[in-house]
């Protein structure tokens, strides 16, 4: 039996998905287990091995687990797309399937197994969707520094749109994996410092304040100690809210300097915590994912 992650993944998208895969893949094989990552993207699968997976395999879309995973196998779905109906044959020839819920309302179709934000003190069955590696978890010495990600790319240039609120608030920029090469001469002109995206572990773990419009970020920034401001690019559904809120991370609708400049003040005072026991740990998840569904 194999275990098969696939993250929806790419320029338009991001590595989130593929950061939560890597996450849970790795403790699955501390545990023994006969992993796999499975990308969408080709670029996404040489960004993984900075992360700790130095093998992933590349597929077109969800539609195409089925030429890679083999009857009896585990799949992990983390992936918005469409199945076009293949989700009820993979719950048929698959041992198990897991699947992200992608909002508050989506709920299992055809018996597969569903992880949310949302999960009940009660429910103990649930399984959160919060994953952060365990690497985030550990304690961390912080540097003084304002790092600002927004994400792993920036095709419609939005921080040189913005270059304003940058130059009024200087912070270090990390990059993100589909950056464009000639667009770094221009990000150098608005920024202390440029990082480049292989530094990401590092700089979230070691930095004392992240800001980002990376929702998977925030919470990885967040479990590390580090002062949190996310800024809201794109409309977050309602679980997402009530979760930056539970966890106190300080949110900002677009680059608005003087709302921007009232957090910073807000949060002058705050003390930097190990704050990782508010998100579910990656060996609460498992264990919950072996023991639970009967994986052995």
């Amino acid at each position: 039996m194999k275990i098969y992650y696939y993250a929806y993944t790419g320029h338009k998208y991001g590595l989130d998905r593929a950061r939560r895969g890597v996450a849970i893949l790795r403790k699955l094989k501390q545990e023994g287990f006969d992993t796999m990552l499975l990308v969408n993207d080709f670029r996404a699968g040489l960004a993984v091995k900075d992360l700790g997976i130095p093998e992933s395999i590349h597929i077109e879309t969800v539609q195409d687990i089925d030429a890679v995973a083999k009857i009896g196998d585990v799949v992990i779905i983390d992936s918005p797309e469409d199945d076009h109906g293949r989700l009820v044959k993979y719950c048929s020839d698959f041992k198990k399937v897991f699947r992200f819920a992608e909002h508050d309302e989506d709920k299992s179709i055809h018996g597969e197994i569903m992880l949310t934000i949302d999960c009940k003190d009660d429910d103990e069955n649930c399984i959160s969707s919060l994953i952060v590696d365990d690497i985030y978890c550990q304690e961390h010495k912080k540097e003084d520094k304002r790092v600002f990600f927004l994400g792993d790319s920036d095709a419609d240039k939005t921080i040189l749109s913005n270059a304003t609120f940058f130059k009024e608030n200087p912070m270090e920029l990390l990059l993100g994996h589909y950056f464009y090469v000639k667009y770094e001469s221009d990000l150098e002109k608005l920024f202390t410092t440029l990082h480049e995206s292989d530094e990401y572990v590092d700089l979230i773990c070691s930095s004392s304040h992240i800001v980002t419009s990376s929702f998977q970020t925030a919470l990885e920034a967040y479990a590390t100690g580090a002062k949190v401001t996310f800024i809201e690019l794109k409309k977050l559904n309602r679980e997402q809210k009530k979760l930056l809120e539970l966890l106190k991370i300080t949110s900002v609708i677009g680059f608005n300097n003087n709302n921007y400049n009232k957090v910073l003040y807000k949060e002058g005072e705050a003390k930097i915590g190990y704050r990782c026991v508010n998100i579910e740990k990656n060996r609460d998840i498992i264990k919950k994912l072996i023991k639970n569904y009967d994986l052995l």
